[in-house]
């Protein structure tokens, strides 16, 4: 599973771009807050986090500035009627932590600006995006930020850019974003990532 890449950007078209990594060229649809995080065409050295998708058009690659935007784009998704470029357009109409606070409030009028939503879907949509910020472990702490007024401080739980690093670890070994979920709620927040992912493996049953 390609879950990242490292190259020189030689071309940004719409919805695209093309990264040179040792004279391959890969092309990865990105959403407009990644392309704006992007520097110049030339640039080398410039990473991407990557996912792939498999669709009846063939398999493609997406790629994402921070984690947080790739792991609502793995979720968003698995969401029943949204595909990679509806999850796309979510991502670039709102970044992360907008998305966050979309849902906090229940901003349906915000979440039908959307390209391609309705008030019919964004209604499911704020359903589905509730849970997800609630559950997953790498945007717990979003979640959490959104609602700080609403609420009062958020918990204290496992430090989130560990999380982060095991969700990402266990989905390059072909866990599910489901496994890795579970694998990692309650985790100790004093652990190292490689102790986290450690415990992790074991609640999954010893797979590594």
């Amino acid at each position: 599973m390609i879950v990242q890449l490292t190259g020189t950007l030689v071309e940004t078209a719409g919805a695209s771009v093309v990264l040179d990594v040792s004279g391959v060229g890969y092309e990865l649809g990105v959403s407009h807050a990644t392309l704006a995080d992007l520097p110049a065409r030339g640039t080398p050295g410039v990473t991407l986090l990557v996912r792939m998708r498999v669709t009846d058009a063939g398999p493609a690659l997406y790629g994402f500035s921070t984690r947080e935007e790739r792991t609502l784009f793995d979720r968003l998704v698995q969401v029943s009627g949204v595909g990679p470029k509806m999850a796309l357009s979510v991502l670039s109409s709102f970044r992360p932590r907008q998305l966050a606070e979309v849902v906090a409030t229940g901003d349906l009028q915000r979440l039908t600006s959307v390209p391609g939503v309705g008030k019919k879907s964004a209604s499911r949509l704020l359903v589905e995006l509730e849970g997800i910020f609630s559950k997953d472990p790498g945007l717990k702490s979003l979640a959490a930020s959104a609602t700080l007024d609403l609420d009062g401080p958020a918990p204290a739980g496992p430090a989130p850019s560990v999380l982060a690093d095991v969700v990402d670890g266990l989905l390059s070994m072909g866990f599910s974003p489901q496994e890795a979920e579970l694998a990692c709620e309650g985790l100790d927040e004093s652990l190292s990532v490689e102790q986290a992912l450690g415990q992790a493996l074991k609640r999954l049953g010893g797979r590594s």
